[in-house]
């Protein structure tokens, strides 16, 4: 058997259980965005951690390296951003060939700092290596969020309905388009930058936090296909999702049309696109939606709803079951 068989998920399901009895009581471990780690009765440190590596994650030759920068911390701060946390500070260790220029490393350097800037996130140290030939990026990021604030995959409920904070399929006709050489101005060139230098929805997920009738959440890092099959297997119920209530872009819809790409392929498979994904009370559907506009200039949508039955998903256009490819999987 190779890793190939079993793919990224069962390899975590193969050794996940051989640490759970090392777990102390009040931790939590593998099977959330972040570990918890309680700091007191009120409040708990979130820890995420992410890997990036050059032609698997991204491609030197069509990234800038400020880029790369911003997106290396970008992936991290939005675990955070999914458990309802504040970022606090983040570690970043990274292995560079020696013949990568200096100036190369500067501008990495200004995108991670552009985005820490932004976000308020202090780096606070790291390590640094030399590779044998690849570039390979790890991010540790922590935050800090109140315990009643806590989000976690576990908590949808029959009859919440499901719910995206912004486009999907975006980075994913992003980096169609950059790999057809195709991403070069306009629309092409909009796509990539949402492939290249995603911005992790942190406000919005610390108000969301903040509501009892939201009962679970994520983000969207391996595609709605995947993610949204997390939640259901932690929360052990069912979902529904209404393709035709995706949230697309114009700019999605108009490269799509011109290639004869499926939309829908890209919009629930294809990843990176570091929205959250949520569950909420159905009876407060109006009320979360309006102060979400309110707050954040945009819509929360509306894309299925979560009922009682086996922990997987049911794909439905206009009424009718359709089936979809799953999203990414490493070693799948």
């Amino acid at each position: 058997m190779k890793l190939s068989d079993i793919g990224e998920f069962g390899l975590i399901e193969r050794f996940a259980p051989l640490f759970k009895h090392l777990i102390p009581e009040g931790l939590e471990g593998i099977g959330d965005d972040c570990a918890i780690i309680p700091i007191n009765a009120e409040e708990s440190l979130v820890i995420t951690t992410d890997l990036l590596v050059e032609d698997v994650h991204f491609l030197k030759e069509h990234i800038l390296p400020r880029e790369l920068g911003w997106k290396s911390l970008a992936v991290s701060l939005s675990d955070i951003a999914s458990m309802g946390a504040t970022p606090v500070g983040s570690f970043l260790s990274i292995a560079l060939p020696e013949n990568i220029p200096v100036a190369w490393t500067d501008e990495f350097f200004n995108g991670y700092h552009d985005l820490s800037s932004k976000e308020s996130t202090p780096l606070l140290g790291g390590d640094t290596t030399k590779s044998p030939d690849k570039i390979v990026v790890n991010v540790t990021v922590v935050g800090k969020i109140l315990n009643k604030y806590i989000k976690r995959r576990s908590g949808a409920k029959p009859g919440d309905l499901i719910a995206v904070t912004g486009y999907l399929g975006d980075s994913a006709a992003g980096l169609k388009l950059i790999l057809l050489d195709m991403a070069k101005e306009g629309v092409s060139s909009a796509l990539a930058r949402s492939h290249h230098m995603p911005v992790p929805h942190i406000k919005e997920g610390k108000w969301l936090s903040s509501l009892a009738e939201v009962h679970a959440m994520m983000d969207v890092s391996d595609g709605i296909s995947s993610d949204l099959d997390h939640i259901m297997k932690a929360s052990n119920c069912h979902a529904e999702v209404w393709l035709e209530k995706l949230p697309v872009s114009d700019h999605l819809t108009k490269v799509s049309l011109e290639n004869g790409w499926d939309i829908y392929s890209l919009a629930t498979g294809g990843g990176e696109d570091y929205v959250l994904l949520l569950t909420i009370d159905k009876n407060m559907e109006q009320e979360i939606k309006n102060e979400f506009f309110k707050l954040f200039g945009k819509e929360l949508y509306i894309i299925g709803e979560v009922k009682e039955g086996l922990p997987c998903v049911d794909w439905m256009l206009n009424d009718e079951k359709v089936d979809l490819c799953k999203g990414f999987n490493h070693f799948g």
